[in-house]
C-alpha cells in the first residue's frame, strides 16, 4: 500500500499538480514545484507524450492522495489493512498481504476480493446467472470460500479461507475467471492490495461532492469539509453500501479474515435492509 503522509501542491504558469513524500512536506513541495514547471513547459511546447502529464486513468499508477483514518495490524504487529477517505468523501478499506505471510499460511485466497459494479444494475436473471457461475467455479475449486454481496450495480465477493498477494498470478487468475473489472485488477496489482468502498457515494444520497480534498490547505477549508462530512454521515446512515446474499464454498474462515469481515459488514450495513448506494 502506498499512502505517503506528506503532500504539497505545485503551481507554475497557471498549471497545478500535487506530489508526495514519505519524509517531509518540504520534499513534497520541491517535487510538486518541479513537476508543475515541467508540465507547464510541455504545455507551452504542446508535448503531451510524457506519461507524467497524464492523470493515469481512473486508477492511477501512483500514490493515493487519501488520508489514513484507521489502521489494523496483524499478529506480528505489521499493518495489514487501512481505512482511508477517497476523493469524494467515501471511506474505503484497503487490505494488504505481505508475501512472508503468504509463504507462512500457504493459502490460495485473499482476505478481500472485489468485483466492481457494472454500469447499470443487472436484471434479476443476469444476477442469478452470475451467482450460478460463481457457485459452479467454487464447486470446481472447493478450497475457496466466499461471502457474496450485492452492490447498487453489481456484485462484491469477499474471500474468507486464506491469504494471497493482490499482485500475484493466483489472484489474477481468479479475477479473470470471475469477471473482475480490468481497471480494478490493475489497481490491485499496482497498489498491492485489495480495495472496497465502505460507505455510500454521496450523490446517491442526494448530496454534492465534498467541497475540498485532503490535504487541507487552510483551516477554513478543513472546517468546510468537516461540515460537509457531518451532513454526509447523517445521510449515509440511511443507506447500505452492499447487501449480504450468501456464503458459498469452504466454510472455514481464516482468523485474520474474521476481523475484516466484521469491519466490512458493520461499515457497509450489509446485514440491514436499506436502499443500496
Amino acid at each position: 500500500m502506498n499512502f505517503p503522509q506528506y503532500w504539497a501542491k505545485g503551481v507554475s504558469g497557471g498549471v497545478a499538480c500535487w506530489r508526495w513524500s514519505s519524509r517531509s512536506v518540504a520534499e513534497a513541495q520541491a517535487l510538486a514545484t518541479q513537476a508543475a514547471g515541467q508540465l507547464a513547459e510541455r504545455i507551452r511546447a504542446l508535448d503531451f507524450s510524457s506519461s507524467s502529464a497524464s492523470g493515469g486513468g481512473y486508477y492511477p499508477n501512483r500514490a493515493m492522495r487519501e488520508p489514513i483514518l484507521q489502521e489494523f495490524r496483524d499478529g506480528a504487529g505489521e499493518i495489514a489493512a487501512v481505512v482511508t477517505r477517497n476523493a469524494y468523501g467515501c471511506r474505503v478499506l484497503f487490505v494488504d498481504i505481505d508475501l512472508r505471510e503468504l509463504k507462512h499460511h500457504r493459502g490460495l485466497i485473499s482476505r478481500l476480493l472485489g468485483i466492481p459494479p457494472l454500469i447499470m444494475p443487472p436484471p434479476d436473471r443476469e444476477f442469478e446467472v452470475t451467482l450460478t457461475r460463481i457457485e459452479a467455479w467454487t464447486q470446481e475449486h472447493p478450497e475457496w470460500g466466499w461471502r457474496i454481496y450485492r452492490t447498487r450495480a453489481g456484485l462484491r465477493l469477499l474471500a474468507t479461507q486464506g491469504l494471497v498477494a493482490a499482485e500475484s498470478a493466483e489472484a489474477d487468475r481468479v479475477f479473470a475467471a470471475l469477471g473482475a473489472d480490468p481497471l480494478y485488477r490493475k489497481l490491485c496489482q499496482t497498489q498491492k492490495c485489495f480495495r472496497a468502498r465502505l460507505t455510500p457515494k454521496p450523490w446517491r444520497c442526494g448530496l454534492d461532492r465534498p467541497p475540498a480534498r485532503w490535504p487541507w490547505q487552510t483551516p477554513k477549508i478543513e472546517q468546510r469539509f468537516n461540515q460537509w462530512e457531518a451532513h454526509y454521515q447523517a445521510e449515509s446512515a440511511k443507506w447500505s453500501t452492499c447487501e449480504f446474499i450468501r456464503a458459498v464454498g469452504n466454510s472455514s474462515v481464516h482468523p485474520e479474515v474474521q476481523g475484516m469481515v466484521k469491519l466490512h459488514d458493520e461499515a457497509t450495513r450489509a446485514g440491514v435492509k436499506l436502499r443500496l448506494a
